[in-house]
């Protein structure tokens, strides 16, 4: 018998630092920078820095007024914005940061005849536009030095949220890897996981990750099932959520330009809710983030970052060069847990490898790479000694506006342009 229960207990999920968490949630929405989002939140918590006003260049009129960053008052874009490798390059522009409406001006490759400036980049919403968002960030536990992994588009940093590197993939390739990932690590440590996916049966796990292509029946799974085991108590230790991706900007719930940033909203107030209301609750914490920033302006140079591994970018004739030593642009990033600082701020350099971390100290999983090894688990956003949202706290109703969401282009998303986020 006590050999039985040694094997039992040695195929349980590990806790070598005993934290008081047994269900990890991952939201990871699309194309938002911090000061896009929340560069207006010191109004609510000072401890936020706020945005400066020194803007970008006027692309059309180089000496003139600067183009500053202001209020928007539509809730959809005219149009995508420039996010590749070589136009964040130019965004960054060594970390003079004043690159991004020419990046998005009327010459660029991602030119917009209603934007020839490029100013839309230079957009902020507020309070007003999105108040559970504000209620959210100013209750919970945020970061103002929180960065996507690379200064380059989606694939390449969600999958530095999974593996801890892209594998030298600095575009949207089409392709299902082979490497190992997280989602490995845990099946071999006895850690259950789900991806529930808003729009099943596509998932970023199992379009970036053959490990889980392998497994998706057994894994993968609709948001009708999330909340169904949230109300159930039944989540599983790592569960990480995918909103619509594909669909006209009135429906895709992932806040990727040019869809309505209401409907995104919504769609993480009702994760977020199903999750408070659970009984899950008392042993959970949610990390909500944006994969990167998508070319919206954001004012902090990115600081050098641990490199990975030695496989470089996969640089193509007329690529910029770089390499994988330095973050990307600031996106929003919230800790929502009964053990979440309340209205904290933190100012650690933390990225997406930094929930990854958090994930593998919590199961005693092996660092994946260099990045993941060495980053910030994130650990200053929580205090395990009080659980100061025992009881979940009231946050404002997701709103959205029939009239703004009326006014967004009402054409679906060709399935193609996944290929391009």
């Amino acid at each position: 018998m006590a050999l039985l229960a040694t094997f039992l207990t040695a195929c349980l999920p590990q806790n070598p630092h005993n934290l008081p968490v047994d269900h990890i949630v991952v939201l990871m929405q699309e194309n938002r920078s911090a000061d896009t989002y929340l560069g207006q939140l010191n109004a609510l918590q000072p401890a936020y820095p706020a945005e400066p006003t020194t803007g970008n260049p006027d692309p059309l009129n180089p000496t003139g007024p600067r183009i500053v960053p202001f209020h928007k008052t539509t809730y959809c874009e005219t149009s995508d914005l420039n996010h590749s490798w070589n136009g964040t390059h130019q965004e960054w522009d060594n970390g003079a940061m004043d690159g991004f409406t020419a990046a998005n001006d009327i010459n660029s490759a991602n030119a917009d005849p209603a934007d020839p400036s490029g100013a839309r980049t230079m957009g902020y919403y507020n309070q007003s536009d999105l108040p559970f968002y504000y209620g959210l960030y100013n209750t919970f536990a945020t970061n103002d030095h929180y960065f996507q992994p690379v200064l380059s588009q989606t694939f390449p940093n969600r999958l530095y949220m999974y593996a801890g590197t892209s594998f030298g993939v600095i575009r949207n390739d089409s392709f299902v890897s082979p490497q190992k990932s997280v989602f490995e690590l845990l099946d071999q440590h006895f850690a259950s996981w789900k991806i529930y996916s808003d729009q099943y049966p596509l998932s970023f796990g199992s379009l970036l990750f053959q490990y889980v292509a392998d497994r998706a029946s057994q894994h993968v799974f609709p948001m009708s099932q999330y909340y169904s085991d949230a109300a159930a108590g039944t989540l599983p230790n790592v569960s990480f959520v995918d909103p619509k991706f594909l669909d006209t900007p009135r429906v895709e719930s992932d806040e990727h330009p040019p869809s309505n940033v209401q409907v995104g909203q919504k769609f993480v107030s009702d994760v977020i809710n199903g999750l408070m209301a659970s009984p899950n609750w008392g042993t959970s914490a949610l990390f909500l983030t944006y994969d990167e920033h998508g070319g919206f302006y954001d004012h902090v140079a990115p600081p050098p970052a641990p490199v990975p591994d030695n496989i470089p970018p996969n640089l193509q004739p007329g690529d910029t060069p770089g390499a994988f030593d330095r973050y990307g642009f600031r996106v929003p990033v919230a800790v929502v847990s009964p053990f979440a600082k309340p209205h904290y701020v933190s100012h650690v350099v933390d990225d997406h490898t930094s929930i990854l971390r958090f994930i593998e100290l919590r199961f005693g999983l092996p660092s994946l790479t260099n990045r993941d090894a060495n980053a910030d688990p994130m650990l200053d956003m929580f205090d395990f000694s009080t659980p100061h949202f025992a009881s979940p706290p009231k946050l404002p109703t997701a709103v959205i506006d029939p009239a703004q969401l009326a006014a967004c282009p009402g054409p679906a998303t060709a399935a193609p342009a996944l290929i391009t986020r």
